[in-house]
Order: C-alpha cells, then sequence, then structure tokens
C-alpha cells in the first residue's frame, strides 16, 4: 500500500519508520541533530510549503525523510486506512 504524502508524492507505507509534527518534534535537541545530519546527507525532501510534518522512511536502498505541508494527524490516519470507508462495489 502507498501513503499520499501531498504534492502528488507517493511513498510505500512499509518503508515508513515513523510520522512527526514539524513543531513539537523538533523542540528535542537530539530531533534537530538528527535533522542536521540528515540535511548534509542530502536524504531530505521538501514536498509542497510550510512543511507541518515530516516522515522518515527507510527501506534496502535508502533512508529518506520527507517534509509535508500536511498534518502528521492527516498523514497517519492515510497509514491506518485500509480502505474501509469504502463501500462493498456488490451491494
Amino acid at each position: 500500500m502507498y501513503i499520499h504524502i501531498g504534492e502528488n508524492k507517493i511513498i510505500r507505507k512499509c518503508d515508513v519508520v515513523g510520522i512527526f509534527d514539524s513543531d513539537t518534534a523538533t523542540v528535542s535537541k537530539t530531533t534537530r541533530d538528527f535533522l542536521k545530519s540528515a540535511q548534509q546527507s542530502g536524504i531530505i525532501e521538501t514536498v509542497g510549503d510550510l512543511p507541518k510534518s515530516f516522515t522518515v522512511t527507510k527501506n534496502k536502498k535508502e533512508e529518506k525523510i520527507y517534509f509535508s505541508q500536511l498534518s502528521s494527524k492527516t498523514l497517519a490516519g492515510r497509514a491506518l486506512d485500509e480502505g474501509n470507508n469504502r463501500k462493498d462495489e456488490k451491494q
């Protein structure tokens, strides 16, 4: 399954390590240091303007961090959605 994180960008749900709120997560010095290191490594991608959240992903090939204009709550909801809101077409 995939998660749409904004601006026509999708990521694989199985690659998601965590979804974080940009305002609250960056209060921690550890998180700021992690993001600074990631920026220096070139693994950060910004999707859209004025990021509200960031998603850490990792697969066999790479680790990547996506900053998104969508809230962490919205992204988490998309990550948890298994299509349960769709009506059964056979009715």
